[in-house]
């Protein structure tokens, strides 16, 4: 019978919180963490809204613990801060006798100090420390040694479903012994060439996004980083930990559709959250709650609605998007993601999905409008999809830590 898997920590940065505890803070007000770009020297600092982490290098590497802090990007100093956090909250600092891993997730790496220090770097070799840190796996290599896990140590790029592979690939590795627990996520900060790419392929909005509204515009990017502790139903017999939630199903598909655009039928979005759901046992009644991918895109929510539609039929859960709270945060956006539907099991609530007005023609259904606090939350399916089509969903479920730690898993239908 395979392992089940536990969620026992979490760590998160975000434009509306510098730890869980602020971005639980600012869900709970609606407060969202959109605005202008002020750590970004670009041409499109005055037109774009994003959503922006407010600390400044300087205070990140305060807020980081770094005493040497030469060749440290922005984007290794936000996966340490949520690193550190997630850590500290799955008790990862102990039972050393555990094979550990790191999974982290992201697509720039180091780009925004690389950025900055390229020409000088070609006219007298200067600041080698941050040209080296251009690689994705600097971020991972950094926090991994940092932390002090090195059983198994590797990054994850899939564009924007790339946190919730690096869950994925957690869970997969604990379920085949390799592994007892994971810390697995994604880091991501903002650059040029993030902000000049996707505003090259006209998916930008210039006022804060409207998922799933009729008359949606576009994208408002975004920054962070978020880990989740996964941990093995016999590891916890060792740690003692206190399970937050079941990480109960997960689902990969690759459609291939297009570089950059979803099938205008959501193939890929369907298949992965039926492999989610099936691996979990669960019928689609179960779920309570989607934390959709919802860019807020014109090709994406047509898509990833009509994938709702034909998964859950009469049976729709409440569905919204929390990327007007945070932005788009890329690579990074399946782990902070995960860890607000999370938050959704821990405390009982559904985020809203901010700025939505008017219902899309195409759909036959609204995401939530408002905070909802008074409906059971025991499941919460989270969407993460990227480029090229490669789609991953992520099915979380409640625990009773009385007894249900003792309890069956469920039988695995697809792995």
């Amino acid at each position: 019978m395979p392992q089940r898997i536990f969620i026992t920590g979490y760590g998160i940065i975000s434009s509306i919180g510098h730890n869980s505890g602020e971005n639980l803070s600012s869900l709970l007000q609606s407060r969202p963490g959109l605005g202008r770009i002020r750590h970004v020297d670009t041409l499109l600092k005055d037109e774009l809204l994003v959503g922006e982490v407010s600390c400044t290098h300087d205070e990140l590497i305060s807020l980081a613990g770094i005493d040497a802090a030469d060749g440290y990007s922005r984007n290794a100093l936000l996966g340490i801060i949520a690193a550190r956090e997630a850590f500290a909250h799955g008790g990862l600092d102990k039972h050393h006798d555990l094979k550990t891993g790191l999974i982290s997730a992201t697509t720039v790496g180091g780009m925004d100090r690389s950025e900055r220090y390229y020409l000088d770097f070609l006219s007298n070799n200067s600041r080698n420390a941050y040209i080296d840190s251009y690689d994705c796996a600097d971020s991972t290599e950094k926090i991994a040694r940092l932390l002090g896990i090195h059983d198994f140590v590797t990054t994850i790029s899939t564009a924007c479903s790339s946190a919730a592979n690096a869950i994925m690939l957690g869970a997969r590795m604990i379920r085949s012994g390799r592994l007892d627990r994971v810390l697995a996520g994604g880091c991501e900060s903002l650059t040029k060439f993030h902000l000049n790419g996707f505003n090259a392929l006209k998916i930008l909005d210039k006022e804060p996004c409207k998922p799933f509204d009729q008359h949606r515009a576009g994208i408002n990017l975004g920054e962070g980083a978020a880990y989740l502790v996964l941990e093995s139903e016999s590891g916890l017999a060792v740690t003692g930990n206190t399970p937050i939630c079941e990480l109960a199903g997960w689902g990969n598909a690759c459609e291939a559709f297009h570089q950059t655009a979803s099938s205008p039928d959501g193939i890929g979005a369907y298949l992965a959250m039926n492999a989610a759901l099936s691996m979990s046992g669960l019928e689609p009644a179960a779920i309570d709650y989607v934390n959709a991918h919802g860019t807020g895109t014109d090709n994406n929510d047509v898509s990833e609605g009509r994938a709702l539609e034909r998964l859950f039929s009469k049976n729709m859960p409440r569905v919204s998007s929390t990327k007007p709270f945070t932005g788009h945060t890329t690579s990074c956006a399946g782990s902070i993601e995960a860890i607000l539907s999370v938050l959704c099991l821990e405390h009982q609530v559904i985020w809203p999905n901010l700025n939505f007005k008017e219902q899309m023609h195409e759909l036959s259904f609204s995401p939530v409008e408002e905070l909802l606090t008074t409906i059971p939350v025991n499941v919460v399916m989270s969407n993460s999809f990227g480029f090229g089509g490669n789609d991953t969903s992520l099915i979380f479920r409640k625990v009773n830590n009385n007894n249900d730690t003792s309890s069956p898993a469920p039988l695995l239908l697809r792995e």
